[in-house]
């Protein structure tokens, strides 16, 4: 898509990837200038790196700003994803041409209501304050019946 402005940021691409003249990059990006960063982009294209996806559930932060900037989100596709984002409020692409699809094939409303989405349930499940009250609610829930089993009796 050489007729389209892109970025790349972030430290961990082998130094000696040859850029095309439309993609800006970017080694280091300040944790100050995410917001500003994640605000201006149309979309943000989240590719997980395969230790996270060995991992399992364990998404990345970029994932959590851009959704709380507003930005909507393309990202591949690994267990757990729907845990943290709906469908309605991301999108999954497995190759390049189904970015490109969702890139042109995507009307400006429908981008902006699935970015509001992921920005909602951001706001409601994955701030500081959301994730201290779930913790609160786990540790103030009665202790469950299988943990007031008789130790001596399962010998």
């Amino acid at each position: 898509m050489p007729d389209r402005r892109f970025v790349v940021a972030g430290s961990q691409y082998p130094s000696d990837i040859t850029w095309p003249d439309n993609v800006e990059r970017i080694e280091h990006l300040p944790p100050a200038d995410h917001a500003a960063f994640y605000s201006r982009q149309r979309y943000t294209l989240n590719v997980t790196r395969s230790s996270m996806i060995a991992a399992g559930w364990s998404p990345s932060v970029r994932l959590f700003e851009a959704a709380a900037c507003g930005t909507p989100i393309i990202s591949d596709r690994w267990p757990g994803l729907d845990s943290f984002f709906p469908a309605s409020a991301i999108h999954t692409a497995g190759e390049t041409d189904a970015v490109v699809e969702i890139l042109f094939g995507e009307s400006e409303r429908t981008r902006r209501a699935m970015a509001r989405r992921a920005r909602e349930r951001v706001l409601a499940f994955h701030t500081g304050a959301a994730r201290a009250r779930e913790f609160v609610a786990a540790l103030t829930q009665p202790r469950a019946a299988a943990l007031d089993f008789d130790i001596g009796s399962a010998a």
